[in-house]
């Protein structure tokens, strides 16, 4: 009995280290992500006064392609998030599980039949089997 405390025990730590992993590891990537939206806002107000001055078409042309970049960080942050509740659904799913099994019944009858039987009165009627010898 000791032993199966022991495998329990050992496979709780490595969920949770698990999760730790991937909790450090969302903290990280939606950090850099922000960083990155944070210097693409930089990098598109110097592109705009670049290009007011200039007059430049391909000024322009960077201009949009960075404003383009930065929407689909934006995206990414909530893809990120999205992937994030998706796995955190995944690690509560086997705990759901090990509550126990679920044993389902099917009364295959009446409605009054059924009130009979809640009320513990005999509902079928027992026949003799005709193929009992």
């Amino acid at each position: 009995m000791t032993m199966n405390m022991e495998t329990k025990t050992q496979k709780l730590t490595s969920t949770s280290t698990k999760n730790t992993k991937i909790d450090a590891d969302f903290e990280r990537v939606r950090r850099d992500l922000f960083d990155l939206a944070g210097q693409g806002d930089e990098a598109i107000e110097l592109m705009l006064e670049l290009a007011r001055e200039s007059e430049h078409p391909r000024a322009f042309e960077v201009l949009g392609q960075l404003i383009k970049q930065t929407a689909e960080i934006g995206e990414k942050i909530l893809k990120l998030h999205k992937s994030k509740k998706e796995v955190d659904k995944e690690d509560d799913m086997p705990a759901l599980a090990s509550i126990g099994p679920t044993n389902n019944n099917v009364f295959i009858g009446s409605t009054a039949e059924l009130q009979k039987m809640l009320r513990d009165e005999k509902v079928i009627d027992t026949e003799p089997d005709l193929f009992e010898k």
